[in-house]
């Protein structure tokens, strides 16, 4: 009833899953940092206060439970979140108690950027910018993407490998027409 779906079962019967990951860990560096440091902040201060000053150590320690549960939560939205590529859409689904799913069709995609930050090439994760027709989308930057190469190779792959194909396709039947065109005109004449 509180777990979130799996992204699974977003799927059509129709739809191949290409890519499925969630967001690079790094994302989470700096709700360690701030976490950690409220509360070695909390600790230190709860140490230098006089002894006899209950409330305010009660308060203290009630705050440094909401930093802990709220570090939790921020651990368990990016568990949760995950972003699939399949063969007719990318999506995204995020959230622990509100579910949230963004949607956007492959063949809405005009061109795909990525780029790599020195730390993004030292952890092993980089930003996918994904551009559409005309149109800002949901899906538009997905920063702390793992294996961005692998992951922007599959997807360049699977929307524009396919253009591509129907494209030589398209020419290889226009070539075929043209051939029995003069091959009519030939005997035509």
């Amino acid at each position: 009833m509180f777990a979130p779906r799996d992204p699974g079962e977003y799927l059509l019967d129709t739809e191949r899953r290409v890519i499925r990951v969630r967001r690079h860990w790094a994302c989470l560096v700096w709700d360690i940092f701030e976490a950690s440091g409220l509360l070695l902040g909390i600790m230190m201060i709860s140490v230098l206060l006089p002894e006899g000053n209950w409330l305010l150590q009660n308060i203290l320690w009630y705050g440094g439970l909401f930093v802990l549960l709220r570090f939790i939560y921020q651990v368990l939205d990016w568990y949760v979140e995950r972003i699939v590529v399949t063969d007719k859409r990318f999506m995204i689904t995020e959230g622990i108690f509100t579910t949230s799913v963004q949607m956007m069709p492959v063949t809405k995609v005009t061109d795909l950027t990525y780029s790599r930050s020195v730390p993004g090439r030292m952890l092993g994760y980089g930003t996918l910018i994904v551009e559409s027709a005309g149109q800002i989308q949901a899906l538009n930057r997905i920063e702390y993407l793992p294996n961005p190469e692998e992951v922007f190779d599959a997807i360049s792959s699977l929307v524009f490998g396919e253009k591509k194909a129907q494209q030589d396709r398209f020419s290889m039947l226009k070539a075929r027409r043209a051939a029995v065109g003069r091959g009519k005109t030939k005997i035509a004449e």
